[in-house]
């Protein structure tokens, strides 16, 4: 696992095309592309984002589910790098009916990078693939509500009608299996629950399940015995 200064990333802040887009997305291509990149390129009958150098970048914001067969058909061939972000912070600009901005809050919440195997778990036969790199941009973000009554009862009806990047402030590679098992802490006894992991990270314990789950079909992680309705795992190398 390593981490990248977003500041050795060249943004090329030109316009480009996003076939229709929603912003954040777009904003990400336009950050992580570099001058020379082809956009959009149509690679085997799949649209990639960016195609740099040998390299096929593709910007997935949420439901990796929706790609899966995209990145299995393509990895046989290629390199891929997926990049997911996480708001780490988030500001929530909210706007009138009439289009009239109301009010920009900070939100409470800061996004956390174990929030990706959310979206993991539903490509875990790809993750030992060695054409398969996985990015998590850890960005600021401004998400823009808007008062239309027809959004969720959690934001009483507020919908949200869009995302924008304001920054990627950490890039956490995850480049083979072995970087994915450093996400758990080296608090963790040798053998461990998916309720120790939950406390020693501070995390719910369908997101540890999660977790575990993914680094077991890594083989990065193994099941000692079940005691109970718990599972107790070992790290493979300690095991």
């Amino acid at each position: 696992m390593k981490i990248t200064n977003p500041d050795d990333i060249f943004t090329n802040r030109s316009g480009i095309g996003t076939l229709k887009e929603k912003s954040l997305h777009a904003e990400l291509i336009e950050w992580f592309a570099k001058p020379g990149d082809k956009l959009e390129s149509n690679i085997s009958g799949y649209i990639i984002d960016i195609l740099q150098d040998n390299i096929l970048i593709e910007i997935q914001i949420k439901n990796f589910s929706a790609i899966k067969n995209k990145l299995f058909t393509l990895c046989k061939d290629y390199p891929i790098r997926l990049i997911h972000p996480i708001a780490g912070q988030k500001w929530i600009i909210k706007v009138a009916a009439n289009g009239e901005r109301i009010s920009r809050r900070k939100s409470p919440k800061k996004g956390r990078i174990e929030e990706v195997f959310y979206e993991l778990i539903h490509i875990t036969n790809l993750l030992s693939n060695p054409n398969l790199s996985v990015w998590v941009a850890m960005a600021d973000i401004e998400e823009i509500w808007l008062n239309d009554g027809k959004g969720s009862w959690r934001r009483k009806n507020w919908s949200i009608i869009d995302r924008h990047l304001l920054e990627v402030v950490e890039i956490m590679e995850f480049n083979r299996p072995k970087d994915y098992i450093q996400v758990l802490p080296n608090s963790l006894p040798k053998t461990f629950t998916n309720n120790d992991v939950a406390n020693s990270l501070g995390i719910s314990k369908p997101l540890s399940r999660k977790i575990t789950y993914c680094l077991r079909k890594m083989n990065e992680v193994t099941i000692v015995r079940k005691q109970g309705r718990e599972y107790q795992f070992s790290m493979v190398n300690n095991s």
